[in-house]
């Protein structure tokens, strides 16, 4: 069984040129930088085949270290990158492919922003639907906006990251799941049951969630579910991620672990496995 993880940030040093934010208690804490010589390291380690790398939010609009990363180690990574929604930028879409390692697009909604309610972005999902690109969302509290969004660009490939579980413990972030259930009746639409050991306060092997990952697979199917762990965020080693699934879910066949812990989403994102 190939295991691949649907998603995993990797972020270098602050420098002045490319200065990290500040956050935390007085603004005063920063991240260390988490590399690629890290990641394999925690791949091998935990024996994790592949990894889509989705750079930080909190960075800016970089790709350049995930796609170093995936030109130096193509059997191990792939990305789907960051992108400014601005309409200077479809001139961008055509070629986005091109780039050694790409896969697609990753977007985080933010409450300032609008354009999951207006047509700012229709010359991004028109783009990404003329030329193949597939969509990672993470928009919590905003699935109805997604629904529509599916319904309205039904070739869109769009994947739900995190469930899009609000940023709280146990039923308070799963309060949005049965907006979750109803988006699953589109066959364009996809789900990563990603980090799920950060949204609750029990331990290994995490039975709370137990049950709303069911709900998830008999909505969306071992097709469109996808394993993942946004690694550098977990409360539990990465080896404890991977058995989460392959050892506590007994609702879970064999074919359908091989389909959810890395073949989904490398047919999904057009990554093939190699035979």
């Amino acid at each position: 069984m190939k295991i691949v993880d649907a998603q995993v940030h990797i972020w270098g040093a602050s420098t002045p040129q490319r200065p990290w934010p500040s956050w935390g208690p007085g603004k005063e804490h920063q991240p260390e930088p988490f590399t690629v010589a890290k990641l394999l390291a925690a791949m091998n380690e935990a024996g994790v085949d592949r990894v889509v790398i989705v750079p930080p939010s909190w960075e800016g609009d970089y790709n350049d270290l995930a796609l170093a990363a995936a030109a130096a180690h193509p059997d191990r990574f792939a990305v789907m990158g960051r992108l400014t929604i601005d309409p200077a930028n479809a001139t961008r879409l055509p070629g986005w492919r091109a780039q050694t390692g790409m896969l697609g697009l990753r977007f985080i909604y933010r409450p300032e922003m609008t354009w999951l309610y207006d047509d700012s972005a229709e010359w991004l999902w028109q783009g990404c639907v003329r030329h193949g690109l597939p969509v990672m969302m993470f928009a919590p509290g905003h699935l109805p906006a997604l629904d529509r969004l599916a319904e309205r660009h039904p070739d869109l490939k769009l994947v739900l990251d995190h469930m899009e579980l609000r940023r709280e413990k146990d039923a308070a972030a799963f309060v949005d799941m049965p907006d979750l259930l109803r988006i699953a009746r589109h066959p364009n639409v996809a789900v990563k049951a990603s980090a799920l050991p950060c949204y609750t306060d029990d331990a290994y092997p995490f039975r709370a969630v137990h049950d709303y990952v069911r709900q998830v697979f008999d909505a969306f199917g071992p097709r469109r579910t996808f394993w993942g762990t946004d690694l550098t965020r977990l409360p539990c080693t990465y080896r404890q991620a991977i058995t989460f699934f392959t050892e506590e879910l007994p609702f879970l066949s064999a074919e359908d672990k091989e389909w959810v812990m890395g073949r989904a989403v490398c047919a999904f994102l057009d990554w093939p496995l190699p035979a």
